[in-house]
């Protein structure tokens, strides 16, 4: 894997988690304002969706870098290891196809939606702004798992270190 794109998902992922961070802390915050002077953090739960989402769209890359998604090997198990690597590389290349279409969907979502200066319903933020900081983890997930999926089919390494 490119050195170059180890390094964007690594920080893709600490702003990620700084993102789910903020998130935790903002919901921790508001549950304290209603239980303590009953009022909570206006528009709480539009920031949790938000944060939360954008947690998991930057934290995508570095999942699967690292290569721990979930693998269900039943079926395959006791097939040869090219057997195995090959159809791991189908599986990439199809996680590829779908993370890229949602990146590009995405992005017309976002364009979409600004054109139509929706809002959200408590806040009024605009809603294309969720759209445009999902896109950016959706693409790198992508382009990791289509190097991925190359690599695998040439029997190479496809993590972290590989």
């Amino acid at each position: 894997m490119p050195p170059f794109l180890r390094r964007l998902a690594a920080w893709f992922a600490m702003a990620g988690c700084l993102a789910a961070c903020a998130t935790a802390l903002m919901t921790t915050l508001s549950v304290l304002g209603r239980a303590v002077i009953g009022k909570p953090i206006g528009g709480d739960v539009e920031l949790t969706q938000f944060g939360i989402a954008l947690c998991i769209a930057l934290c995508l890359p570095w999942a699967q870098l690292s290569s721990a998604n979930i693998i269900v090997d039943f079926f395959t198990q006791r097939t040869t290891e090219r057997t195995q690597r090959r159809l791991d590389a189908i599986g990439t290349l199809l996680l590829a196809v779908m993370v890229g279409f949602l990146a590009w969907r995405t992005t017309a979502g976002a364009l979409a939606v600004h054109g139509a200066r929706e809002t959200t319903m408590i806040l009024g933020l605009p809603m294309w702004w969720t759209y445009v900081a999902l896109a950016p983890g959706l693409a790198l997930t992508a382009v990791i798992a289509l190097i991925q999926t190359w690599r695998r089919w040439q029997g190479l390494s496809a993590g972290v270190s590989g």
